[in-house]
């Protein structure tokens, strides 16, 4: 079957590796090239990239609507389009295609409808996520569903560990969802719209780590937000990214949220919440590297007592 494929981030590029294993892709259509980085420098997309390596057509459309982007899109004449990790489509886009146009989402829809599916399910404290193919239709995340796989959350997992493991088996989700609309083989089931979760687009006020929750959220934000964007204290006046983080038995009662009950240079730090504490594992200190709980003691002279405050001035 002749494809397009659109998508622009590392889990895109991953699922279209897969999918040129088996599938005939015409072209690809990525976001336009943007600065990146402390030095801003303008770069291509991981799709465009790997498109450029297998000498894809590529189509970097600013406006969807635009009417020559429309024109070259149709020229394809592609009888299905698979959407991983892209923008929101007009109707003159996924209607295009005989076939139809099929999305790849990090969810079991119709949990977490949005922009961050896996990172939310992590912050939520889920032990189990997946993946759902479906049909897009005008409104976000709502099409029929073709395809589920679930997949299990770790209790120590990152963001950034789950992310490559669901990346891995999106490619293989997508061919299976292809295959079948190949063979006319698909049987849809409808979304319980009640049922629905949101997954809203993550902002810098969700990062902030407020100690007076519970230990098991803390924790969970941390991992739902590692390795970027990052969930973030202050300390001193500056700001600290936590990385990594994981559940003690030190008790917290009576203790300041955001309290250090324990700075050793060779065990590194706990930190008491609301209810129970955490223990930091990994963090990055501003404008510095990642480094163990036990290296920042000793870096940066911490003791007991000293607090861990949600946002400067706390």
């Amino acid at each position: 079957m002749r494809l397009v494929f659109l998508g622009t981030p590392n889990f895109a590029s991953q699922c279209l590796e897969k999918i040129l294993s088996k599938h005939q892709v015409a072209a690809v259509v990525t976001a336009p090239d943007k600065p990146k980085g402390r030095g801003m420098k303008v770069e291509p997309s991981e799709v465009k990239l790997l498109a450029q390596e297998r000498g894809l057509d590529i189509l970097q459309p600013i406006n969807l609507k635009d009417s020559e982007f429309l024109k070259k899109l149709s020229f394809y004449k592609a009888d299905l389009f698979c959407v991983v990790a892209f923008r929101i489509l007009p109707e003159e886009v996924f209607t295009m295609p005989p076939k139809g146009c099929i999305n790849l989402h990090g969810s079991l829809l119709p949990k977490y409808r949005g922009a961050a599916p896996i990172n939310w399910a992590i912050i939520n404290g889920e032990r189990e996520t997946g993946l759902t193919t479906f049909f897009i239709r005008r409104a976000v995340d709502t099409g029929d569903i073709i395809l589920q796989e679930k997949i299990l959350i770790g209790p120590e997992e990152t963001f950034g560990e789950l992310y490559e493991r669901m990346a891995e088996l999106g490619g293989e989700t997508l061919i299976k969802t292809i295959d079948l609309i190949e063979t006319n083989s698909v049987s849809l089931s409808s979304q319980d719209n009640n049922q629905a979760t949101p997954a809203p687009k993550l902002t810098p006020e969700i990062g902030k780590i407020d100690w007076i929750m519970k230990a098991e959220a803390v924790h969970n934000l941390v991992r739902g937000l590692s390795p970027k964007p990052g969930a973030y204290s202050f300390l001193k006046g500056k700001k600290v990214i936590v990385l990594r983080t994981r559940l003690t038995r030190l008790d917290s009662v009576g203790k300041r949220p955001g309290e250090v009950l324990q700075a050793d240079p060779q065990k590194g730090i706990i930190i008491a919440c609301g209810e129970g504490s955490v223990e930091i594992l990994e963090l990055k200190p501003e404008s510095g590297k990642a480094i163990t709980g036990a290296e920042f003691v000793r870096g940066h002279r911490l003791i007991a007592g000293e607090v861990f405050e949600q946002r400067i001035g706390n």
